[in-house]
C-alpha cells in the first residue's frame, strides 16, 4: 500500500493521508469521498453509516469543532490502522489526543472509530 509522509514525519497510508488532509481542510465532500459508499464511522459513541450521514457527521464536526489533525504516530493492529493525533479546535481542552483505528478496503476507508 502506497504511505504518504504527514508533515509530523509519522508515514500514513495513502487513503488515511487523504483523509487527514480534507480533515484538516474541512472539506465535507473531499472527507466522505475517503470512505467505501457503505463505511461506518463511529465517533462520540455514535455510527455514522454510509456517504449520506458520514457526510452529515463531516459538517456537524467541522462546524462545531473546527478541528485540525496532527498525526503523531502510526501502527498496524490487527487488520487496522492506529493513528494517534494531536486534534486542536474551537473546543474545550484544545489541543487534545485521539486513536483514530482505521479499517482500509482498496484504496478508500471501509470503518473509522475515533477515541479518547
Amino acid at each position: 500500500m502506497d504511505r504518504i509522509q504527514a508533515q509530523s514525519g509519522t508515514q500514513l497510508a495513502a487513503p488515511i493521508a487523504a483523509y487527514v488532509q480534507a480533515a484538516n481542510a474541512q472539506d465535507a465532500d473531499a472527507i466522505t469521498a475517503c470512505f467505501t459508499s457503505d463505511a461506518v464511522v463511529r465517533d462520540e459513541g455514535r455510527d455514522r453509516r454510509g456517504a449520506k450521514e458520514i457526510r452529515a457527521w463531516a459538517e456537524e464536526v467541522n462546524k462545531n469543532y473546527q478541528p485540525i489533525v496532527e498525526p503523531l504516530s502510526s501502527a498496524s493492529k490487527d487488520s487496522k490502522i492506529v493513528v494517534i493525533g494531536r486534534v486542536s479546535g474551537v473546543f474545550s481542552g484544545s489541543p487534545v489526543q485521539l486513536r483514530y483505528v482505521f479499517a482500509l478496503k482498496g484504496h478508500h476507508i471501509a470503518a473509522l472509530e475515533i477515541t479518547p
